[in-house]
């Protein structure tokens, strides 16, 4: 009894980290934080700097790493607190301000990384979370759930096509409405 009691106890606590990890990894960093990423490392003065950071001293590296680390965190304990509290409007907006932030701390990380994994710590944490993160992805509940998720993903796309196709074909009486509303605000601001 005790021992059924202790695998469903560590059941649920697999199934939580595991949704916590695919909320994360799958909605904000795929959907929402990587295009940001990638949108900041495109950019001109980035590049500059990332030349500069070479140059730099590691300890200021990680000193510049580490705040920037730090304050997205809070950033995001706050915007926690703030959805628990009732203060959805207020918690999304922190959390969408945190993303620019987090994306440069990646980028920060990425270019600055050989650096960074000179002190011992540092290289022990980040293996530590390398494992973790390889260990969920090891889970039943996590390969399932993600089966779940593609499947999901392939049936909206499939009405989205649909959707499409119905509703902004050329010959669809909807798109012909649209046009007709679109003409007729045309001309209603040509006259003003």
């Amino acid at each position: 009894m005790l021992e059924r009691l202790k695998r469903r106890i560590l059941s649920l606590i697999q199934l939580f980290l595991v949704l916590v990890f695919i909320v994360f990894e799958e909605l904000v960093w795929e959907g929402i934080a990587y295009p940001v990423y990638r949108y900041v490392h495109s950019l001109q003065i980035l590049q500059k700097i990332e030349l500069q950071l070479q140059r730099v001293s590691r300890y200021v590296i990680l000193v510049l790493f580490m705040l920037m680390f730090v304050s997205v965190e809070i950033l995001g304990i706050y915007a926690g607190l703030s959805f628990v509290r009732g203060r959805v409007a207020l918690g999304l907006g922190i959390y969408l301000a945190k993303i620019p932030i987090a994306a440069f701390t990646f980028w920060m990380f990425r270019v600055t990384e050989e650096k960074l994994m000179r002190f011992g710590w540092f290289k022990w944490l980040y293996t530590l979370l390398m494992r973790a993160i390889a260990w969920i992805k090891s889970r039943k509940v996590y390969e399932s759930t993600m089966q779940r998720i593609d499947r999901v993903r392939h049936r909206m796309r499939v009405w989205i096509r649909a959707f499409k196709i119905k509703n902004f074909a050329s010959s669809s009486g909807f798109s012909w409405r649209i046009k007709q509303l679109y003409y007729e605000i045309k001309r209603l601001i040509k006259r003003q």
